[in-house]
């Protein structure tokens, strides 16, 4: 991976903004462009060479997913919009038919909203319960602790591998393991664990697998959901158009179509789709371990350089120190000023409770006092 291969790089631009959405390289670029320049047609919908072309291209990417994460068969693959869409059609399409009020769904305290939502909103609709895995002192989601909470009426267990607010790795494949054993669902929130780790949906385990195509290098308005057969065979669509079905009569008979067409109606993202398949193709050039390699390098790195500058006794006027606090957007932030130091919140961008010291000893007691409520909360 260069700088050259993103044009946006060849400016001063550093980019630290790829938990909310990657920069594409030039060849994904190029696919789309190319799409648009040579062909223009719709998937699955015509019969001349071009459209042909376009049918082939789109399930080819359909079995580079499958391949990427190590799905059994590519039928096992559906495209959706994102991540979102992919974790509603999980509840709305194959939960909401399987949970009845007694039932227990585990979720964990810090989860995206499109892992949180929609389970809320189909338990207003059945009554299940859902049940929260408490983090550890580190904010992290041990297997112990999950198993703590599980009970004979827990029937899913749906958490992030990565989560947006903590960043912590959870052992996904335990879990698995341990959810297997107990016939509970897995569903896994990938969005920000495919783009950095190699994953195998069948040695993790995992039932479904929600994740997007912008947060490993492909296009926005592309994601994915994968599921066993055997469950996705009985998922509902949540979206009714053309291109999943057979027939309909005006007498009201229809007929659907065999996975995955049923759950893709209406024109898809086939620009997004080829675009997918040209980001997993550059992935798979430097490979996964790889990535994961200079990923951890970088991290260290970070960490080594922040170290010494936090421990300076010299702190430059205008240096900021930030602390990251539990959710995106959100840091507790220690500022020297010309004559004071000031603690305050942000929340995205917006400055709160700020107070100001006039030694560096009081300000970081005052904020370490903050952080240590703030985690407690």
């Amino acid at each position: 991976m260069n700088r050259e291969d993103f044009d946006i790089l060849k400016t001063n631009v550093i980019y630290f903004d790829n938990g909310a959405t990657t920069l594409k390289p030039k060849v994904v670029l190029d696919s789309i462009v190319s799409y648009y320049t040579k062909y223009t047609a719709n998937a699955h919908r015509g019969d001349y060479n071009n459209s042909l072309i376009v049918d082939r291209l789109y399930e080819e990417t359909r079995s580079k997913v499958a391949k990427f994460i190590n799905a059994f068969r590519s039928d096992e693959i559906v495209f959706t919009k994102g991540t979102t869409e992919s974790l509603n059609i999980i509840v709305f399409g194959f939960m909401k038919h399987v949970l009845t009020k007694k039932d227990e769904v585990i979720l964990s305290k810090a989860e995206h909203a499109s892992n949180v939502l929609p389970w809320l909103e189909l338990q207003k609709e059945i009554g299940f319960k859902i049940k929260y895995v408490p983090l550890d002192k580190d904010l992290k989601l041990t297997l112990d602790n999950l198993k703590r909470i599980v009970t004979k009426n827990t029937k899913v267990i749906s958490i992030a591998h990565i989560t947006n607010t903590v960043g912590d790795i959870r052992p996904i494949k335990e879990i698995g393991k341990f959810a297997k054993e107990n016939n509970i669902y897995f569903v896994v929130d990938g969005a920000q664990s495919v783009p950095h780790l190699k994953t195998d949906v069948n040695d993790l385990n995992i039932d479904f697998l929600a994740f997007s195509g912008h947060k490993m290098l492909g296009p926005t308005g592309i994601g994915v959901l994968y599921g066993k057969y055997s469950l996705l065979d009985k998922t509902s669509p949540i979206n009714f158009g053309g291109g999943m079905n057979t027939s309909f009569e005006a007498n009201g008979e229809f007929e659907y179509k065999s996975l995955p067409t049923r759950l893709e109606a209406g024109t898809q993202n086939i620009e997004g789709v080829l675009g997918l398949g040209t980001a997993i193709d550059y992935l798979n050039s430097i490979g996964m371990d790889n990535i994961h390699k200079c990923e951890l390098e970088l991290r260290k790195y970070l960490v080594n350089e922040l170290e010494k500058i936090l421990i300076q006794k010299d702190v430059p006027q205008n240096m900021y120190s930030i602390l990251v606090g539990g959710f995106p957007n959100e840091a507790f932030c220690l500022v020297k000023s010309d004559s004071a130091w000031e603690v305050y919140y942000s929340e995205r961008g917006q400055k709160r409770g700020a107070k100001k010291f006039s030694s560096e000893s009081e300000a970081c007691e005052y904020m370490n006092k903050k952080l240590d409520k703030y985690a407690r909360a």
